[in-house]
């Protein structure tokens, strides 16, 4: 038995997939509070009613890029941890993809996800079925490996380093101008949080 979709549920699918395809294009246009749904249906090719049987809202679109963005990097970053397992390196790793999230989405989508994110009017959805560990948790995973190693303070909270890892890296992100972020800011941000971390 084949799991692929067919007939009405495949055609479901694809005008599910043209009308997300124009709302990112529109967000990163315009960002989500200026895009317009009329914009979107036209550029899908469906009535106006169809993308709200879709998505109730355009912050309905926003999660899914976030939760898309999300498993993308976990994916990324677990193949690397088996690779590489060492801290510091798996540090530099979740900041080059998440600088990767940040050229893909351009500079006011990646804005408008990160405000969702942290935002109290997110829209409450029914969580995805879990399909391996998120970004965050498979930080707060390699701290806790690193300090029963004896790498860093055994004292360290891992879930509370990882916090303020990934608050600093957002705000970073979030306030750098229109170019490319500097690299040598970057690894400093790394070996700060490292020397912090780090018993002396």
């Amino acid at each position: 038995m084949s799991d692929k979709p067919n007939g009405r549920e495949a055609q479901r699918l694809e005008t599910r997939r043209r009308i997300f395809d124009a709302a990112v294009a529109e967000f990163k246009r315009r960002g989500v509070a200026d895009a317009d749904v009329g914009t979107i249906v036209a550029d899908a090719g469906v009535a106006r009613g169809t993308f709200y049987f879709h998505f109730p809202s355009k912050e309905h679109v926003l999660i899914e890029i976030e939760n898309d963005e999300v498993a993308r990097a976990a994916k990324d970053l677990e193949r690397f941890i088996t690779k590489s397992p060492d801290l510091p390196a798996v540090l530099s790793e979740t900041v080059r993809l998440t600088k990767s999230a940040k050229r893909r989405l351009g500079k006011n989508l990646f804005r408008d996800v990160l405000a969702l994110y942290f935002s109290p009017t997110r829209p409450q959805l029914d969580p995805a079925p879990a399909k391996g560990l998120s970004v965050i948790e498979l930080v707060v995973t390699q701290i806790e490996l690193a300090r029963d190693r004896g790498e860093i303070y055994a004292d360290v909270d891992p879930a509370h380093s990882a916090l303020f890892f990934f608050l600093g890296l957002y705000a970073y992100l979030t306030v750098s101008h229109d170019g490319p972020p500097d690299p040598s800011a970057l690894d400093q941000y790394v070996a700060t949080v490292m020397r912090g971390l780090e018993p002396r």
